[in-house]
């Protein structure tokens, strides 16, 4: 591996902001990151797709060689926003010391893509000397909408058998996640001077009764179980709630968002329907009609069978068994194109959407050998 150029890649990167944000004063294209990461590619001989998205942002499909099976190498190119005040330096600089690299998107996961390139490099392919395609995707928007997924999913591209994702899981394989869904529960009342009840509609006493419905509905969850998760039950937490503008006014609005995270088996529109079939007729018999929104789109739970060929083959050339995490990837938007998926990249979640955010030094070259083992399993030998 070419330390500095590992190093300018990865600082150039860095240096390129891509902000992803569900507020519209934060959020940032991802344009600039794309174009860098094309040029790099298309030097190496790839070919190269450009997806346009809305907002200014795109998906990036390259890929080197042909045939009907291959490796998907996949990553996101945004980040989260950031605190700069927190940070000891600016998080768009590159800096290294104490053994890591620090910037914002060093781990999650900018830090993936001259991991990718420092192996293709080292491979010095060709594509005639390719059995089966290397395909690189770089998404938009992982970190608020997934949309750059959702548009690779709806195109039914790219085409591949495996596809490896390198969220930082410190190279751990990463066959399962649980699913994610946000929604908000609006309850529209009618205010009213509070001396009389009569006045008025109160949202807050129907939002009382669809708090306890929900919690209700949280002990019917556990009766779902997975081992294979630390926390082995679907998850639901009351996040927001607000209502009402003053003490002697019937309350005339109430709002609460919450988030579930169901595990894999579970159909996330049947669990929207199971909610709405409770909430709504509390609404309805307290004169306090109640809407129910969903925040995000609805990331399914993730599992790739523990048998399957691609788990196996890096839980070999890892050494580590494979494993869950709580946190949602893109990894349900691959599999659905028919893709054995794992998890697994440099870097440790730990440091992801922190202040400081940092890549060990000593993770990278174990991560370039990795992912040059998977490129010449799949796509040199088969």
């Amino acid at each position: 591996m070419s330390e500095k150029r590992f190093r300018e890649r990865l600082a150039q990167l860095i240096a390129s902001p891509s902000v992803s944000c569900t507020s519209p004063a934060l959020d940032m294209s991802n344009r600039a990151v794309i174009d860098l990461l094309a040029s790099w590619l298309e030097a190496l001989g790839f070919n190269i797709e450009i997806m346009a998205l809305e907002g200014g942002k795109a998906n990036l499909i390259a890929t080197l060689g042909q045939g009907t099976g291959g490796l998907v190498l996949a990553g996101h190119t945004d980040t989260v926003p950031c605190n700069p005040e927190r940070w000891q330096q600016d998080p768009f600089e590159l800096i290294e010391k104490n053994q890591r690299f620090y910037g914002l998107g060093a781990t999650d996961m900018k830090g993936f893509f001259p991991v990718v390139l420092a192996a293709l490099d080292a491979l010095k392919l060709d594509a005639a000397k390719l059995q089966q395609p290397v395909i690189i995707l770089a998404t938009a928007d992982e970190e608020s909408s997934m949309n750059g997924a959702r548009a690779l999913a709806k195109a039914g591209k790219p085409k591949a058998r495996f596809a490896v994702i390198g969220e930082p899981t410190g190279m751990r394989p990463i066959r399962m996640h649980k699913g994610i869904m946000m929604n908000a529960v609006r309850i529209q009342g009618l205010a009213g001077h509070s001396s009389n009840p009569q006045l008025g509609h109160n949202a807050l006493e129907t939002m009382h009764a669809v708090l306890g419905e929900l919690l209700r509905y949280r002990q019917d969850l556990l009766q779902h179980s997975n081992p294979g998760f630390e926390v082995s039950t679907p998850t639901l937490n009351l996040g927001y709630i607000h209502g009402g503008d003053n003490p002697n006014r019937i309350c005339g609005h109430c709002e609460l968002h919450f988030d579930l995270r169901p595990l894999p088996g579970m159909d996330i529109e049947q669990l929207h329907q199971d909610i709405s079939q409770r909430l709504l007729p509390l609404g309805e018999a307290n004169n306090t009609p109640i809407q129910i929104e969903r925040l995000i789109g609805g990331i399914e739970a993730f599992e790739q069978a523990a048998d399957s060929e691609l788990v196996q083959t890096a839980e070999k050339l890892t050494g580590q068994q494979s494993a869950s995490v709580a946190f949602a990837t893109e990894a349900p938007f691959l599999q659905q194109m028919g893709m054995q998926t794992v998890v697994m990249g440099p870097g440790s979640i730990d440091q992801a959407h922190q202040p400081n955010e940092f890549m060990a030094l000593s993770e990278i070259k174990p991560a370039i050998h990795t992912i040059k083992s998977l490129i010449t399993e799949f796509c040199l030998r088969c």
